[in-house]
């Protein structure tokens, strides 16, 4: 089996799905291009016989056809059951077509005014709209007469009036088949957003060596010159033309002409923006200052995050062991064309669709659905530090307050909620006093209930005010809302997260291991808990926590010893010695790290040869570390 190749059914199967692209040959059509006036100026003008055909073409998917279950026909009958249930399992569809008919109304002139012009509606305040509706449209439905195809006039409308089109176009300006050109610019004024459509070849007659030295003269010309050529196309004599550039391009034996359609003046969209990093005050005076000016480090941020999203070096190594661009436009397939196909293919093998599926996509088609793994963490620590300086946070979700009711009877419960709600605060040396409220037999009445806090208090106010005489004048005004669900949430606990920063001050150590334990940001996490362990030493009171800040140092230890960021311990271990023996440090705390011993001590060589890392502190300064 030298010569033979080996795979499995699976394999194979696979590969039927892989997406292949349709090699079409494009048809030449023969047209004219012509440089200056050959009418007036006839020795001064160019006229080269030229052949067109496509480079690029947009290819869709097949379109879907409606298809719909045919009736059975009544007239025939049924001889035995047999029939009847082949009948009911052969179920037959047809095609749906589209069908389309005209109906004119005929005492629709009768709604013009003097003018001309059409009337407009007016409203009848008798009946609903639905009924009205139902009455229109009942009465059109009676009066609307079938109007065959060839007695339609085709009309533009103009403001409330329609204009006639006999001929269904109006006489358009006399053109004439070919390409003109108008004159050249510089390639480096192309503006390429202004591209439209497809990009079609320009090519010599091939049957004329006289016009393929005239055409390979022009294009090695604009190609010296850096020039392009703009254009004007006219496909058939009378037909509009169309504006575009003629691009010269060279291949290994052929010269030819690339053409580009562009838009007109009213084709173009222009939209005007506020600058994004000048402003200028009410009176005129530039603003250098303001949150909407991007600092320099923003911008440093930002051009550091979109370097480290370059896809250019992204992809899969070369023989010489550099990188590859990750994205390629002949290996980037349309799945919506190639995911038809094979859905067509599969329930043309395939009895049913139900009980076998359509299988997935190939890889080949859904490869670019997703960044590379690469990219993706190079653009992390960018990512973190364009957030930090941004101040990019996560805003909470609002929660919807909850609609009152809108009608409520002033009950007896309600009455009593409403005097406990206004009772007034009082001191503590009349707190254990008791005020007895009598409650008048007055008649209740409705009481509505709005959104605002503030109508709320005015309708108990004037409760109380009503049916409670005798209550004392309250001490203060502000009224404290009752519990509800909504108002018994305990507040959030804050983390102390600096901006930036994954790890807390409050619950460093919970903060760490959750991060390792996702195992995404583990060095941000390290570098984190070592600034978060440093500024909580360095603060007052710092002997309350010893305990905690010694045990978040032994994860952290353990931690960059068995996830290689030994070079990390290391420097945060020494820096925080450093600021411990400073004044204003804390020496107290270094002592208890000191009777760690060295369970917290420098990472060395050994240490690390022995999980597969590399330390740049040898055994003997390890063990000098805490001597000193």
């Amino acid at each position: 089996m030298k010569s033979g190749v080996l795979g499995s059914c699976a394999f194979a199967l696979r590969e039927t799905t892989r997406p292949e692209i349709k090699q079409t040959r494009s048809t030449l059509m023969g047209t004219v291009l012509r440089l200056g006036d050959v009418d007036t100026r006839g020795k001064e003008a160019i006229e080269i016989v030229v052949k067109t055909s496509k480079c690029t073409a947009l290819t869709r998917p097949k379109s879907w056809k409606k298809f719909g279950v045919r009736p059975n026909n009544p007239d025939k009958m049924n001889v035995d059951e047999e029939t009847e249930e082949n009948n009911e399992n052969n179920v037959v569809y047809s095609q749906l077509r589209m069908r389309t008919e005209y109906y004119v109304d005929p005492n629709a002139d009768n709604e013009e005014d003097e003018e001309g012009d059409v009337k407009m509606e007016e409203e009848d305040g008798g009946l609903d709209e639905g009924e009205k509706d139902n009455e229109k449209s009942k009465g059109k439905d009676q009066n609307l007469q079938r109007v065959d195809r060839e007695e339609l006039v085709r009309g533009f409308k103009y403001g409330t009036t329609y204009v006639p089109c006999p001929e269904g176009q109006f006489p358009k300006l006399p053109t004439r088949k070919g390409i003109d050109i108008c004159g050249f610019f510089y390639t480096k004024n192309f503006r390429r957003e202004l591209s439209m459509g497809e990009i079609q070849y320009v090519w010599a007659d091939p049957s004329s060596p006289q016009q393929q030295v005239a055409i390979s003269s022009i294009v090695q010309a604009m190609y010296e010159k850096e020039v392009m050529a703009i254009a004007r196309w006219v496909t058939k004599d009378g037909m509009d033309p169309k504006m575009g550039v003629l691009w010269p391009t060279r291949f290994d034996k052929v010269d030819c002409l690339l053409w580009s359609h562009m838009p007109f003046a009213d084709d173009v969209r222009k939209y005007t923006f506020a600058s994004l990093d000048q402003l200028v005050s009410k009176k005129g005076e530039a603003i250098k200052e303001h949150p909407y000016i991007p600092t320099k480090a923003q911008i440093t941020a930002m051009d550091e995050f979109v370097d480290a999203m370059d896809l250019m070096d992204a992809g899969e190594k070369d023989e010489e062991g550099s990188r590859l661009p990750w994205f390629d436009t002949l290996l980037s397939y349309n799945p919506a064309v190639h995911r038809t196909k094979q859905a067509i293919f599969h329930s043309a093998v395939v009895s049913d669709i139900e009980t076998n599926p359509l299988p997935p996509p190939h890889p080949d088609l859904v490869k670019y659905f997703e960044p590379p793994k690469r990219v993706l963490k190079r653009a992390r620590g960018p990512l973190e530090e364009c957030k930090s300086a941004f101040k990019v946070k996560q805003v909470p979700k609002k929660i919807a307050k909850a609609k009152k009711e809108g009608h409520v009877h002033a009950r007896d419960e309600d009455d009593m909620l409403l005097l406990d709600r206004k009772q007034p605060a009082l001191d503590r040396t009349s707190s254990q006093s008791r005020i007895t409220v009598t409650m008048a037999s007055s008649s209740r009445t409705p009481v509505a209930a709005n959104d605002s806090d503030t109508e709320d208090d005015d309708d108990a106010e004037f409760l109380l005010d009503k049916k409670n005489t005798s209550a004392p004048a309250p001490l203060n005004k502000r009224v404290t809302p009752l519990p509800t669900p909504a108002r018994s949430v305990s507040p959030q606990v804050d983390l102390g997260r600096e901006p930036g920063r994954i790890i807390g001050a409050t619950y460093p150590l919970k903060d760490f291991e959750k991060n390792v334990s996702q195992g995404d940001l583990i060095s941000k996490a390290v570098n984190d808990l070592g600034a978060v362990i440093t500024e909580i030493v360095m603060r007052p009171f710092a002997s309350r926590r010893t305990t905690e800040l010694l045990d978040c140092m032994q994860a952290m230890r353990k931690t960059s010893l068995e996830e290689d960021e030994i070079d990390a311990w290391n420097a945060f271990l020494t820096s925080l010695k450093k600021k411990c023996l400073s004044r204003p440090g804390n020496e107290a705390f270094w002592l208890g790290v000191k009777k760690s011993g060295r369970g917290l001590g420098l990472i060395s060589t050994k240490e690390a040869r022995q999980q597969g890392g590399i330390s740049s502190i040898s055994e003997g300064q390890a063990e000098e570390f805490f001597a000193i």
